[in-house]
């Protein structure tokens, strides 16, 4: 299957992202091109490394001038911790690594997101490269250089914008990815098609059960086009003063529930999927979002199901946590709301009682008694 090649445009540098089935088999040479290293540090999961580690080892140990060694990670969400990060710098230096070694981040968004955060601070900033193993990781958080950890005030409150000097994105991996983690991933691809591809979304509501069946043709189309919407994103507003904040479409929502059930219900995926949702009602109270396209992103994203059910929290516990969100600005909070889809937009002057209103009756958009899902195991 053809592969891709999309270019990033960063502060630090342009740097590629390769796709497309099949791209690691290439990773060696892709790597070769970045110049040399004195020492490469894989940073894994011990489950994916189980599963792909292998196949990693095999297009890169064979053929790697500099020596290659391990480290693995918790990468549960609770995980994503400064002491994660700390225990990973330590296992890093006490290793050898040096400012002319290589990080290979394998795995997640958490792995990418925790490995990404310490190359950008240890010894000051080491090169870094991303190979994504989930579909949430590999359309959306492996690239754009947000690195980060969570705190137990909020999601992502401490990292930084530290891109890589190239991604790979194999949809191959994909095949073992367990049912959840995958469905979860592709509410950032409903995202991508709510703020900025209006053909994208048709397509998806055409094309859902074939996209859940993983289609390899379809996966690739996917992959492909979302890549190619955050590229274009992240090239025109890097650090997030403007453009950028369309990507959040649904977080704010979404993190506050992660944030709120300690970040061990909810897949990210799953968080956002319920934001999406949410932020759709928000756009039509405040007479901004047609009821027919409310309509049509709440019918979409409820196909992801099932879904972790709603917290039994009041509204006002998640407001308080929103407020931590770190899109707010001189203690307003701000939304990603879309006007219609293939549009949005970031708003800051969203009133207080509309805003619980939205919350108290957001849990009815799927019957809150959905059963868990099962599979907490991913690639």
């Amino acid at each position: 299957m053809e592969k891709k090649r999309i270019l990033v445009n960063s502060s630090a540098g342009s740097y590629v992202i390769v796709c497309g089935a099949g791209v690691l088999e290439n990773a060696a040479s892709e790597i070769r091109k970045l110049g040399s290293f004195s020492g490469v540090h894989l940073v894994s999961s011990p489950k994916v490394w189980r599963v792909a580690g292998k196949k990693v080892l095999k297009h890169l140990s064979t053929k790697a001038k500099a020596p290659v060694k391990m480290h693995l990670m918790n990468d549960a969400e609770s995980a994503k911790n400064l002491n994660t990060a700390e225990k990973l710098c330590r296992s890093l230096v006490r290793s050898g690594i040096d400012r002319h070694s290589l990080i290979i981040a394998v795995g997640g968004g958490v792995v990418g997101d925790v490995a990404g955060f310490v190359a950008s601070a240890c010894l000051r900033g080491v090169a870094l490269v991303q190979i994504p193993t989930t579909l949430i990781a590999q359309v959306d958080s492996a690239v754009g250089g947000k690195t980060g950890v969570n705190l137990p005030e909020g999601k992502n409150l401490v990292g930084t914008f530290y891109p890589a000097r190239l991604v790979l994105v194999d949809s191959t991996v994909l095949r073992t990815l367990p049912d959840r983690q995958y469905r979860g991933g592709l509410a950032e691809v409903i995202k991508y098609g709510v703020i900025a591809d209006t053909e994208l979304f048709a397509w998806l509501e055409k094309n859902f059960d074939a996209v859940l069946r993983r289609d390899p043709a379809m996966l690739s189309r996917i992959i492909a086009r979302s890549l190619e919407i955050k590229a274009r994103v992240v090239s025109r507003d890097e650090r997030e003063s403007g453009l950028r904040e369309i990507l959040n479409f649904g977080h704010t929502f979404g993190h506050a529930l992660e944030t709120i059930t300690n970040y061990r219900v909810y897949q990210h995926g799953e968080a956002v999927a319920w934001g999406m949702m949410t932020a759709a009602l928000l756009g039509h109270e405040l007479r901004l979002t047609p009821a027919d396209e409310v309509s049509r992103i709440v019918s979409l994203v409820r196909r992801l199901s099932p879904l972790p059910p709603w917290p039994k929290v009041p509204p006002k516990k998640l407001i308080a946590l929103m407020h931590s969100d770190k899109k707010a600005r001189a203690g307003k909070l701000r939304f990603v709301l879309a006007p219609r889809i293939g549009k949005a937009h970031s708003h800051d002057d969203v009133p207080a009682d509309i805003l619980e209103r939205v919350l108290h009756f957001a849990p009815h958009f799927i019957n809150p008694e959905t059963p868990q899902p099962k599979g907490n195991r991913h690639v």
